[in-house]
């Protein structure tokens, strides 16, 4: 006598789930695509617009400034062999889909994170879906983007805020959850509401400082690992 487990038909829950959504929403996801579409031609066209000598050295100034003069030299020589490899357009394309993917993580990423930072039930409900989205491989994100978006940006930036968005809720919840009890007191004994004032200016000041000091670590860091594998 044999005992025969019943199996769960997942893969045909799924299959039918994204073809119900497909067939009767196809109109959302279009929309949206275009936007999105829109939005990294802009881009791409904005910078492709100048000479890449011109990107190449405001690159390399921006470098400059944030970081170290040989980082500066770095970026330039390394965006020169690009553009003589003829890889200037998809390193373009490449950015600014970086650059979209980023924008959208963090603006879902915040107001979630400091919701979450607030309440304790939407806190356990979000930090175990952020160890799957985490946990899972970027490329599987692909397979519902492909057939919502087609082939194309659109799904590749849908497939990186997925992944990068949980990084930006963490570290919002963890930011706000880790702050003192004792000036919160003294911040709800002076009248503030759970709505504090927006400082763009000095908040852009510090995550400045953050990655300077992030990046002088690091050279730091692999200069003396450097120094002890000579010494060995």
């Amino acid at each position: 006598m044999t005992f025969t487990v019943p199996k769960f038909p997942l893969a045909s829950l799924i299959n039918d789930g994204l073809s119900f959504l497909t067939t009767h929403f196809a109109f959302v996801t279009k929309a949206v695509s275009n936007v999105i579409g829109a939005g990294i031609d802009a881009m791409v066209t904005g910078l492709m617009y100048p000479p890449p000598w011109v990107v190449i050295i405001v690159f390399g100034l921006i470098a400059w400034r944030l970081a170290t003069r040989k980082i500066a030299v770095f970026t330039v020589l390394g965006l020169l062999l690009l553009w003589n490899l003829g890889l200037w357009y998809p390193t373009i394309q490449t950015l600014t889909l970086v650059t979209v993917a980023t924008l959208i993580a963090v603006i879902i990423g915040l107001p979630v994170g400091i919701a979450a930072a607030m309440s304790q039930r939407l806190y356990r409900i979000v930090m175990p879906i952020l160890d799957f989205m985490q946990t899972m491989p970027a490329f599987v994100y692909l397979i519902p983007a492909i057939p919502f978006f087609g082939l194309g940006p659109v799904s590749a930036i849908f497939a990186t805020v997925i992944f990068a968005m949980p990084p930006a809720i963490r570290f919002t919840t963890l930011g706000i959850r880790q702050v003192p009890a004792d000036l919160m007191e003294a911040a709800d004994a002076f009248g503030s509401t759970r709505i504090q004032r927006l400082e763009p200016g000095k908040g852009f000041e510090a995550g400045i400082a953050v990655v300077i000091m992030a990046m002088i670590l690091d050279r730091i860091t692999q200069r003396i690992g450097a120094r002890h594998a000579q010494d060995k």
